[in-house]
């Protein structure tokens, strides 16, 4: 592609005198690369270089990963969200260890087939351990080069993602694969950001048609973005003494595997009082007084959530039907992979006999 190489020579020259110093970037190590990466995903780059710098401690290897208990994981993840993540990169790894003895791949090809391996960060591995010259396009790459193509307005997505793969892969069709994937990332996340570009500081700012045209707010084109609907539940945060109620998420639902206090989703029509009443009844515990505790919201990539608590106490601490559940001191909450909604109402108060979590 004309003009490939002297971009991709000012893009590297760049790199090179502003890259910031992230933990991963000192090594090619295809593994540690793989956790940084899946960390990364969704999230600023400066708090996932906290959460890597603790994963690679308490699980310095592949096979470290693997032998590790999925609830272990998930507890080195909380608080990042998108938990499927975790879940994934821990099933690879046992996978990676059962079917390659813990030999990972070198090729982007070969990455894609291990669970929740996406054709970005099979890319972004291949190149920076490998030095691969195949091109990892995220959400910050797509901005750059959308906007230094700046195909037409009225084209449709699919060709502009045509076109800045095509620009993407010709750029690192030479010297330094991997670095140019990290440089035009890098691009996106400090000067070619969403709003307010800083166009005097790009590399690529001569070449960029959407400077020259002064359009660079409306690239990368998307389609209208979806209103998010609100659904409402409610929360029983169910005490005995000074041990609160979680349950366990399903594997196969959102959140999977991480604990909560029991949430129930209003039914059409149904107020959240009344839905909490319907969980306790599921839950097959007879309850000693209820009383309506703090409401909070929440949001997921597709809905709102609308959070009403309810603080319930029970005689004893028995067995809930349907379930896996434990009763939990403040201690054990403490070690528990808590979903984000459950570690914010933790954090509101203690767990003390007769404290709630209500905030009064």
């Amino acid at each position: 592609m004309k003009g490939a190489v002297a971009w991709r020579r000012r893009l590297l020259d760049w790199f090179d005198r502003h890259r910031r110093h992230l933990p991963w970037r000192a090594t090619t190590d295809p593994y540690r690369l793989w956790v940084a990466e899946t960390l990364a995903q969704q999230t600023q780059a400066a708090r996932a270089a906290a959460y890597y710098e603790r994963f690679v401690e308490r699980f310095p290897t592949v096979e470290a990963l693997a032998a590790a208990d999925l609830a272990e994981v998930l507890k080195q993840w909380e608080g990042l969200g998108y938990y499927q993540r975790a879940r994934r990169l821990h099933e690879a790894a046992r996978q990676a260890c059962a079917e390659r003895g813990g030999a990972l791949p070198r090729a982007a090809a070969e990455w894609r087939r291990l669970p929740g391996v996406g054709d970005y960060t099979a890319a972004a591995v291949a190149s920076m351990a490998f030095g691969e010259p195949v091109a990892a396009i995220d959400g910050n790459v797509r901005r750059v080069l959308s906007r230094v193509a700046a195909t037409e307005i009225g084209d449709s997505l699919a060709r502009q993602l045509a076109v800045t793969r095509a620009l993407a892969q010709a750029l690192v069709a030479g010297a330094r694969p991997g670095d140019v994937n990290q440089a035009l990332m890098e691009l996106g996340a400090t000067v070619c950001r969403p709003r307010r570009p800083r166009c005097d500081a790009c590399p690529l700012a001569a070449a960029c048609a959407a400077r020259r045209a002064a359009l660079t707010t409306i690239y990368p084109l998307r389609p209208p973005r979806k209103a998010r609907p609100a659904r409402p539940f409610a929360c029983l945060l169910i005490q005995c003494d000074d041990r609160r109620l979680v349950v366990r998420r399903m594997a196969t639902k959102l959140l999977g595997g991480l604990w909560e206090f029991p949430t129930i989703a209003c039914r059409e029509g149904e107020d959240c009082r009344a839905a909490a009443e319907r969980g306790l009844r599921d839950l097959g515990l007879p309850c000693r007084r209820i009383q309506p505790g703090t409401a909070l919201t929440h949001d997921f990539t597709h809905f709102r959530q609308t959070l009403q608590t309810f603080l319930v106490e029970v005689e004893a601490a028995g067995d809930p039907a349907g379930v896996e559940a434990q009763w939990a001191t403040e201690a054990r909450l403490a070690e528990l992979p808590l979903t984000q909604v459950a570690r914010r109402l933790v954090s509101r108060a203690g767990l003390g006999a007769g404290r709630g979590l209500t905030g009064r």
